[in-house]
């Protein structure tokens, strides 16, 4: 019998290392031109994040300090932080006893009548208009044209001739058209306004600090080492430290902070009152990602008439 055999066939090693370096040489060109738009791609995604990122932070911001109780913004450090008192509500205050609703003069300690009181201590007074709902721990500031910032923060006990805030002292959880308020001192001659305005100030936020914190960039990854934060839920502060970043040493309640913005590598927040009917705050917000960096400038105006 005969033995047939058949015939093999296959590539050799020398034709499969051809096909690999060849391969390689394609891959290589097309990686060359494709490189540059891919480059591109993320470097636009990453601008796009910090400009997101900053643009939030600032609008955050601004809607809070146009909230502001009137002259209560204050800068503080070197132009690297800013607080104020943001307000949850509002209304008028009786400014005649004549044709009052009642229910104030059996409070101790009121002068008699419905109407606020400004040449003796007054513990409360009808609210013109809609009734107001208050909660725990909110404060009553009347009054404020002091364009040095100060007297919304002051202590009655300590600065009784310029304080013209007051702790809520009545019910809570509905609407009132009574405000109860604890005082044992006079308010300011300056308080007294033609407006009749009162702001409430909200007990859980009390006053609010924006502040810039570090700076800088990291040479190990070119990222921003600073943040922009949010710190709330302090008290008040009658004569700040000044210091850098701020400094809440000795309040009886630690504050609660948020970061709104991080990679921050410069930051600036200055405040101007070119007069006393509004303010004028401008911040500037520099984030760096990746040895690139996108800056942020923006100007909230202040409204500063009580």
């Amino acid at each position: 019998m005969r033995t047939l055999t058949k015939q093999q066939t296959g590539f050799t090693l020398v034709e499969m290392i051809m096909v690999i370096v060849i391969t390689g040489i394609i891959g290589g060109i097309v990686a060359m031109f494709l490189r540059a738009p891919i480059q591109q791609y993320m470097d636009v995604a990453r601008r796009a994040e910090l400009t997101d990122i900053a643009d939030t932070a600032v609008r955050r911001m601004a809607r809070d300090v146009r909230t502001a109780v009137p002259n209560s913004v204050r800068p503080q450090g070197q132009s690297t932080y800013v607080e104020f008192l943001p307000t949850r509500d509002g209304g008028r205050y009786r400014a005649n006893s004549t044709g009052g609703a009642g229910g104030c003069a059996a409070v101790a300690g009121d002068s008699g009548g419905d109407a606020l009181n400004f040449a003796a201590a007054d513990t409360c007074f009808e609210i013109i208009g809609t009734p107001i709902t208050f909660y725990t721990g909110d404060q009553i500031v009347v009054g404020s044209t002091q364009s040095d910032g100060n007297p919304p923060y002051a202590d009655c006990t300590l600065a009784p001739s310029t304080c013209i805030r007051r702790a809520y002292n009545g019910a809570v959880g509905a609407g009132a058209p009574i405000v109860v308020v604890t005082s044992s001192t006079v308010l300011p001659a300056f308080a007294e306004l033609d407006s009749q305005r009162f702001q409430v100030v909200d007990g859980t936020q009390q006053a609010v600090t924006y502040a810039c914190v570090g700076g800088g960039v990291d040479p190990t990854n070119g990222n921003g080492k600073g943040q922009l934060v949010r710190y709330w839920g302090y008290g008040f502060i009658p004569n700040p430290a000044n210091a850098e970043p701020p400094d809440f040493t000795g309040q009886i309640t630690a504050p609660v902070s948020a970061i709104l913005a991080d990679k921050v590598s410069a930051c600036e927040i200055t405040y101007e009152v070119p007069n006393q009917r509004f303010g004028l705050l401008a911040v500037r917000l520099t984030l760096t990602s990746g040895g690139e960096s996108v800056s942020l400038y923006n100007e909230i105006h202040v409204n500063n008439a009580p």
